[in-house]
């Protein structure tokens, strides 16, 4: 993917484009978008390059959309010259023009695109104003005749672009999956003594709104962890860790303003923020669970010793009384609660399942499986594993609309609530939601 190209392969390689924009042009008799990459020296593509053209070819598509343009065909092309995508657009070809010339301008990768549109007799439309150098920000074409920068420096600037860019990006959609997967989590019904949106489970001080509320408050916490996972990728795990503990406990003070006073996500705040920061640290080419999960272990490694110096939570009375080391044991050995329920959640997808029903199923399987600390602090030992074996039972029976309903008024009677499996099953949308949204570099 990183190999030089000559000036005699790129020039035969906008000859076949030509011909292939010529051939499209005849065939559809409607406008054309090119679209290529501005990448100087003789290297025309790397991860970076194809990943920001796939980006980039996705946002046009979703302008395209917007604005009520049909893309009758699209072909794109792969080759150590650069990528490529001829795009036969139905519409007018000024609104396309400045369609692309908005994406050039104002898109954070904008100065390395070239979009250009060609009408249906095959007439280049040109821009108003020239583009800028992608170094001193001067007139592009003057500084390429001066050769005022070097190809070096180009490609510097040019890498530097391009990280930036992904970066922001990622962190941005990891903040965004983070919170669609606790309203997700929230919403789903019914749950087992717990807050969704047919009523509010145990809880007298909390409803559906409040959750909604306080994930919305959350969702940028979560993209800050994800950069903050980008920015110290390359120190040790535990240093990003303890980098985190600051903004969490800002976190949580937006939490409590959203809500009132009323901790919605103080589970989730600690669990997500990790595994936010965790996919930061590995980048978005890293979408497996169990390499998401040993990052998560590692971050938080030594985490369960605090327990034991901290005599003021309910999590560390705990552990004292108990031994159980809840959210923290989970965070600290890799969530092997999420390792198992995740297939779960997966599996009832893939048979058709809605989420609603994948949900219900995969909460079951946690309360089976995790240390739900909150769930001890409401029931007391015995009722956590009075608790844990009525999900198993109803888990057995087939779990059933029926089945869960009964569960639910029999936690609502004892006021019993799993927060901690909730917050688990957030975790495993947010795992299901970024395994799947690579997008799709080998779409043709």
């Amino acid at each position: 993917m990183s190999k030089e190209v000559d000036v005699a392969a790129v020039l035969a390689a906008r000859d076949r484009r030509q011909q292939r924009q010529q051939a499209l042009l005849a065939r559809y008799g409607v406008p054309l978008v090119s679209f290529t990459m501005n990448i100087a020296g003789p290297v025309k593509r790397s991860a970076l390059i194809d990943r920001a053209f796939a980006l980039t070819l996705q946002r046009l598509e979703q302008q395209l959309r917007r604005c009520g343009m049909v893309v009758l065909h699209r072909e794109t092309v792969r080759e150590d010259t650069g990528c490529e995508a001829l795009c036969a657009v139905d519409g007018d070809a000024a609104a396309l023009k400045a369609l692309c010339m908005a994406l050039e301008e104002e898109d954070e990768l904008g100065r390395l695109l070239d979009l250009d549109v060609l009408d249906r007799d095959g007439t280049h439309l040109t821009r108003t104003e020239e583009r800028c150098c992608l170094i001193c920000g001067t007139a592009g074409k003057s500084c390429a005749r001066s050769r005022a920068h070097s190809v070096a420096q180009l490609q510097q600037r040019t890498r530097e672009i391009l990280t930036q860019a992904l970066q922001e990006h990622d962190a941005l959609r990891i903040g965004e999956l983070t919170t669609r997967a606790l309203l997700w989590e929230a919403c789903a019904a019914p749950k087992p003594g717990l807050v969704d949106r047919l009523n509010s489970g145990s809880h007298t001080d909390m409803d559906i709104f409040t959750f909604l509320s306080s994930a919305a408050a959350l969702q940028p916490f979560f993209t800050r962890c994800a950069a903050m996972g980008q920015q110290t990728a390359d120190r040790p795990a535990t240093e990003t860790f303890a980098a985190l503990r600051r903004p969490g406990m800002m976190a949580e003070g937006e939490m409590l303003r959203a809500t009132g006073g009323v901790n919605t996500h103080r589970g989730a705040v600690f669990l997500m923020g990790l595994a936010c920061a965790a996919m930061g640290r590995l980048g978005s080419e890293v979408r497996e669970t169990d390499a998401i999960l040993d990052e998560c272990a590692a971050m938080a490694a030594g985490v369960t010793a605090e327990l034991a110096q901290n005599e003021t939570t309910a999590g560390a009375r705990l552990y004292r009384a108990c031994g159980l080391r809840g959210i923290r044991g989970e965070a600290e050995d890799g969530f092997p609660s999420v390792r198992r329920a995740l297939p779960v959640l997966e599996t009832a997808l893939a048979e058709g399942k809605t989420p609603e029903e994948a949900a219900r199923e995969t909460l079951l399987v946690l309360m089976t499986l995790c240390e739900d600390t909150a769930l001890v602090h409401r029931s007391g030992y015995e009722g956590w594993l009075e608790t844990k074996q009525y999900a198993a039972d109803v888990l057995r029976r087939g779990a059933s609309l029926p089945e869960l309903e009964a569960f639910d008024r029999w936690m609502v009677e004892r006021h019993r609530s799993p927060g901690g499996s909730a917050d688990l099953l957030g975790l495993c949308w947010l795992l299901h939601f970024w395994k799947n949204d690579v997008i799709n570099e080998n779409n043709s």
